[in-house]
Formats: structure tokens, sequence, C-alpha cells
């Protein structure tokens, strides 16, 4: 098999996960190491925005559209302001994370190859990344793969984070901008999962306005619509008054199921596909700022490009019992969050999120949830993990 180009590193795919490698490795004070990815659609400009919490001080601190030191949960009952601090919650669009991957693009001097890829052939050597014709486009001696795909072993339980976003525009000041909105369950509730809205302001007259669910299945565009209208007319908004500027949709996994992160002994697969997801909630982007940054770390120092594990294994554990106990019924959603972050502080309710909780702190998480259901939960997940293995 003939193939031109030979490189040490490839990336195939150039979505977030792709962009922050390129980005990370950028920061890293790299001599030789040749990059090229692998991509039908070089990203530009706005697609998608993430949200996030952290330490300030990072590399990305720079591209923020905004950030807050304290949030808002909402229920029927109550109204809760959390304080942060030291973490902070924070607003990233896309664009500026495409243009300072295409910046690391160029300093690395990286080939960017406008086709999409196909099979991975590795020899355990080099890996050859083909075309879905089977022509040959690259050989590396790893490849990074931050395509999606389904988990190597289905899950027990299979739900989805899956939501649609307004960004709205007024004439004059309707926001606030020292406030976000992280979760407000005054939403009317599906008969199977747990619904929200937030509002993320980037000033006082513009604003992301969002309807998200965990459920099992995803909705219609016009049900969307409706739930945004609904959940703007409880915000006191005045669509009328309004402007949509831009629209964002996602589908995101919430799966007990097991992905395959190393597929093959020089493939490593990123993101969603490499185990980045939480299960129990859908977020993503913490855990690949981390895999990126591990990733460069030992490029830099001349060894595999290896991420790591994305999360604990306990962590797994405890997502999979918490899906379970959703959808099962064996708790509330809204009472479950809502009693989380009534009996923890908010930093240790998000840090379990990012998965970097200690196991005391875990321990105290567990002994804050309503702890009948949830055994019966546990005891369920290992009973059907028994099953599975027989």
């Amino acid at each position: 098999m003939t193939v031109g180009v030979d490189v040490d590193l490839a990336l195939v795919g150039g979505g977030g996960a792709a962009s922050l490698v390129l980005a990370a490795l950028g920061r890293e004070n790299l001599s030789g190491v040749r990059v090229a990815i692998v991509d039908p659609v070089h990203k530009r400009g706005q697609d998608r925005t993430w949200a996030f919490w952290g330490t300030p001080g990072t590399a990305l601190d720079p591209l923020l559209s905004a950030s807050w030191n304290a949030v808002d949960v909402v229920t029927p009952a109550a109204r809760r302001t959390l304080p942060l601090s030291p973490l902070r919650y924070a607003m990233l669009r896309s664009g500026p994370l495409y243009d300072l991957a295409g910046d690391a693009e160029k300093r690395l001097d990286a080939i960017r190859i406008a086709a999409p890829a196909g099979a991975l052939t590795d020899d355990g050597d080099r890996v050859v990344v083909s075309h879905p014709d089977g022509t040959p486009l690259v050989r590396a001696a790893w490849v990074l793969d931050s395509r999606p795909r389904r988990p190597a072993r289905p899950g027990r339980t299979n739900w989805l984070q899956h939501f649609r976003g307004w960004w709205l525009e007024s004439g004059r000041p309707v926001f606030d901008p020292g406030r976000a909105v992280l979760m407000d369950f005054r939403t009317p509730q599906p008969p199977r999962g747990v619904s929200f809205g937030y509002v993320l302001p980037v000033s006082d007259r513009f604003a992301l306005v969002e309807y998200t669910e965990f459920s099992p299945a995803v909705l219609s565009g016009d049900a969307y619509d409706a739930a945004l209208r609904g959940y703007a007319a409880l915000l006191g908004l005045d669509l009328a008054t309004l402007t949509v500027r831009e629209v964002e949709n996602g589908v995101i996994p919430m799966t007990d199921g097991v992905f395959e992160t190393r597929p093959s002994p020089r493939v490593v697969r990123l993101g969603t596909a490499g185990g980045a997801t939480r299960a129990s909630t859908g977020f993503t982007f913490t855990a690949m700022v981390r895999q990126a940054g591990r990733i460069a770390g030992e490029v830099a120092a001349g060894r595999p490009p290896l991420p790591g594990p994305p999360y604990p294994a306990r962590h797994r554990w405890m997502d999979a019992v918490q899906l379970r106990a959703l959808d099962r019924g064996l708790v509330d959603g809204v009472a479950f969050f809502d009693r989380l972050f009534d009996r923890n502080p908010a930093q240790r309710v998000l840090r379990f999120l990012d998965g970097t909780t200690s196991l005391a702190e875990d321990l105290t998480l567990m002994a804050s949830s309503p702890l009948l259901p949830m055994a019966r939960a546990a005891g369920g997940d290992a009973l059907a993990r028994l099953r599975r293995k027989r």
C-alpha cells in the first residue's frame, strides 16, 4: 500500500475535540513533529456554544464570550443563587476556538487533507488512514480519531441530552449580564425524563436561552420551539420585541455503554467516542480539554499521545446507577437535582460532574442522595451486569 504523506500524528475529524488538541499542541515548543488533519470540512465560525466551569487563568480565557462567579438553580419552589468561587462558569463559542486551532495548525506546519476518512489500518507500527473508497490518504505513527460512533458495548440504560437554543437580541436592556441560570426546572416535565431551561447572557441585550431534556428520545423541531416559547414566557420575555439571531441544536448520548477508547495499538479515540461525555448529564467539554492537555504534554515529552481515562471508574458506576434510577422512575429528576445542590456546595457538585472529586467527596455526595431508591438502582445495576456476563 503506497501512501504519499507520512506524519507522526494524524487527527481524524476536525471538530471541538480535534481543535482543542491542535490548540494545546500549538502551545508546546514542538520541533520536528509532523501533524496532519483529515476532515472534509474546515471548521470555522459559530456552529456551537460550550458552557463549562473551571478555575480562571487557563489558556482558553482570552477566547471566552462571558463568565460568571455565581449561577442560579431554579425549581418551582425556590431560586438558589450558588456562589462558585474558586470556580467560575464560562461560555466559549466555537469561532474563537476554531481560529485558535487554525493559528496552531499554521505554526505546526500541519498538513490538511480535505477528505472523509474511512478505515484505519493499524499494523502495530504505523496506521494508514484511508478514504471510504479505499484510497490511502495518510500514514501516521499515531491517529487521534474524534469521529462520533456508538458504544462498543450497548448500555443497559440509554438516554440523550438533547436541546435547542435561541440567541436572542433586544433593542433595549432585558437581560442581567451578571447572572447566569444554570438549571431552571420550572419547565413542564416530560413523562419520562427531566427538562430544564437556562440563560447565558453575554450583555444586557444579547443572550442564549435554551431548552434541554434528559430523556430517551428527541423531540420534533416544533416541540422544541414550543418549549422555548413557553420558557421565554416564564422568564417574562416578550418575543415580539426580540430577534432570534441564531439557533443551536444538539443531541449528546447519555449511556452506561462502554466506548472503545483504544480500538487498536496506535489509534486513540477522543471526545464522546473516547468516553469524554459524562453519562449522567451529557457534559463533555471539560473532559475534552483535559484530554487535549494530556496529549500535548505527552507529545512534547516524546511519549505516546495517550490521554488516560476521562473519568474514574467509580464515577462511571455512579453515573450508571443515577441513569437507572431516573430511567426506572425510582427518583424524581427535579427533586434529585434540587436535593443534590441543596445538600452540597455547588463547587463539589460541579467538580463531580467534571470527574475531579475525591473518593471522600463522592461518598458525601452519595450520602446526600435519596438512599433507598439509589440502593435499589445500584442493586438492579449489579444484577443487570451479572446477567450480561452469563
